[in-house]
């Protein structure tokens, strides 16, 4: 049986692509600092390099988008994040 800490190495990489001013990422954000979960933030509105990075990988310019291990979820869906990172 994994102990917390084993379960925490094993986390994948997490990577936020958002704005400053988008709601729902700052949803986001408060909501992978209550559950400990260590993420990367991009902010697409600064870095269009990044910006491109994200529409590539999903087909949409919309945001939060958030890359788990690699599988990319568009929006805040807390069960979809729930599942990939077993919360």
């Amino acid at each position: 049986m994994a102990t917390k800490t084993e379960t925490k190495k094993k986390q994948p990489r997490v990577i936020m692509f958002s704005t400053p001013t988008c709601s729902y990422c700052k949803t986001a954000k408060q909501y992978f600092r209550q559950k400990g979960v260590r993420f990367k933030d991009v902010d697409v509105s600064r870095d269009q390099i990044a910006a491109r990075d994200m529409l590539r990988r999903s087909g949409q310019q919309g945001v939060p988008q958030i890359l788990i291990g690699s599988k990319i979820i568009v929006g805040f869906d807390r069960p979809k994040i729930d599942k990939l990172l077993d919360l």
